[in-house]
């Protein structure tokens, strides 16, 4: 048994123990930095590893499945896994300018934040999915309030808080019914345990899955349970907010991993059960994304809206429920958060360069550093909107191709097509103002130095790194729907041949 599929739970564990130890920042500094990079490996070793279709089973304990916990890497945890290390390493690096400083915990914080992701990307049970969710949530909300206190970051604090506790415990409730009735919660066995679920149970168990379906809802920020994400994102700090843009992807995640092998096509009298609701709400929060931007009043907001419409964007195919529909969903996933990640970047340079005027969309004097600024600016919003040639444009592209032949097929297209004409509109308005209609300094400023603009560089050419590989990239996110519309394959890897 390879320890391969533990060690990116272990590194971000051990890393975020010993930084509560260091008594120099600059040795947390070069901790953090190491135990991120040291991830990025291993996540890209996990890709390599299961890139055949290969499903690497750890048992802790050496107990077998169902009885005891196992962590599963397989080409989509792998697949998240290295989208989560690359956006923490850019996010990382933008923290080092003194970011980090407003707190003598932030690299600790920022690792368990990792470790839960991490966790939750490669559990093979429910319970433990729970768990990770728990352990990047309380990281996120002492993330959240990092840094320089406010009665505005305050109040989005515990809104976020509040909200999330109450997810939780929906969650735990929900996990409780189900290992109630099915006496199982590992997500291989319950494939299996649901599709065979005794008539007198089956409103039990959907009740659960339904529950199940609003906590991840909640997690990845769908419309109605969208409107903790705008102002917590607006008001927390840039390397912070650029590094929550994977969070709502953990929600969908779920989304994925649970709807579709164990509550699909083959869940019996349970099949299907999230479909109903999943395509109309995301097209809703894709709609209500839009909007939200189109009506900001702040570069931050109008960029945690834009994080609104990726989720809508996101679901959206994934709600398609065929394998291409998902596939193109798995190839704009790392492209939306990449987009966002670099914006929030972006928007916080932006707004340190105007002064008292901040990321507020009012006019004001030119931003120091306006030509190389505005030009990322604009390769973002390309990117952001989803226009071609980016990465963007290509998995809108597909999600389209995906809907044809759907019923649906008229409201994909239009919400699709006016929800990017409004986030054009809202870009292009925020562009001008920042770029092109600002006053000019009375004496020339400085702008950001390329130790200030590298993250955001790396970011971007991760977005120009999708788009060159779009074919091979879009054949590998093919083969990952593949896998989860075949629940049975993984079923055997974790179970083992005899208990299927």
């Amino acid at each position: 048994m390879s320890h391969l599929p533990i060690a990116p739970i272990l590194v971000p564990l051990l890393a975020g123990a010993l930084m509560l130890l260091l008594p120099r920042q600059g040795l947390r500094r070069a901790l953090g930095i190491a135990a991120v990079v040291a991830q990025l490996g291993l996540a890209l070793a996990l890709l390599e590893r299961t890139a055949d279709g290969t499903s690497l089973v750890y048992a802790l304990g050496a107990w077998p499945a169902p009885f005891g916990i196992v962590l599963v890497a397989d080409r989509l945890a792998a697949w998240l896994l290295v989208t989560a290390a690359l956006v923490a390493l850019c996010a990382l690096l933008y923290a080092l300018r003194g970011e980090d400083d407003a707190g003598p915990h932030f690299h600790a914080l920022y690792q368990w934040q990792l470790l839960g992701l991490n966790g939750a990307f490669l559990t093979g049970d429910l319970f433990n999915l729970f768990v990770s969710f728990e352990i990047l949530l309380i990281a996120s909300y002492a993330l959240l309030l990092h840094g320089a206190p406010s009665p505005a970051r305050t109040r989005a604090g515990l809104h976020f808080v509040v909200v999330n506790l109450l997810g939780s415990s929906l969650f735990l409730i929900a996990v409780g019914t189900l290992y109630g009735v099915l006496g199982t919660l590992n997500m291989a066995d319950l494939a299996v345990k649901v599709a065979a679920t005794p008539p007198e149970s089956v409103g039990l168990v959907r009740a659960a899955g339904l529950l199940l379906f609003g906590v991840f809802a909640l997690k990845a920020a769908l419309l109605p349970l969208h409107l903790w994400l705008p102002a917590g994102y607006a008001r927390t700090g840039a390397p912070v907010a650029a590094l929550f843009a994977i969070m709502t992807k953990v929600g969908a995640y779920s989304i994925l991993r649970v709807f579709v092998p164990i509550f699909g096509p083959g869940a019996g009298p349970l099949a299907d059960l999230a479909q109903p609701w999943l395509l109309p709400l995301a097209l809703a929060t894709l709609a209500a994304g839009a909007l939200g931007a189109l009506a900001a009043t702040g570069l931050r907001r109008q960029v945690a809206y834009l994080v609104v419409a990726s989720v809508g964007s996101l679901l959206t195919a994934f709600g398609l429920g065929s394998a291409a529909g998902i596939a193109a969903g798995l190839y704009y996933l790392p492209h939306s958060t990449f987009a966002a990640a670099a914006l929030f970047l972006l928007a916080d340079i932006i707004a340190k360069g105007r002064g008292d005027l901040g990321d507020r969309l009012d006019p004001g004097p030119a931003v120091p550093g306006a030509v190389t600024l505005g030009a990322l600016f604009f390769v973002l919003a390309v990117a952001m909107v989803g226009l071609p040639p980016l990465s963007g444009f290509l998995g809108k592209a597909l999600t389209l191709k995906a809907a044809l032949g759907h019923a649906m097929l008229p409201w994909v297209i239009g919400v699709v097509l006016v929800a990017g004409l409004c986030a054009l509109i809202a870009l292009a308005r925020t562009g001008s103002l920042l770029f092109y209609r600002a006053e000019p300094w009375s004496e020339p400023a400085p702008g950001p130095n390329a130790w200030v603009l590298a993250p955001v560089l790396g970011l971007v050419a991760l977005i120009l790194g999708l788009t060159l590989f779009a074919g091979p990239l879009s054949d590998l996110t093919l083969a990952m729907a593949g896998d989860l519309l075949d629940p049975a394959a993984q079923g055997r890897a974790v179970l083992g041949q005899g208990a299927l």
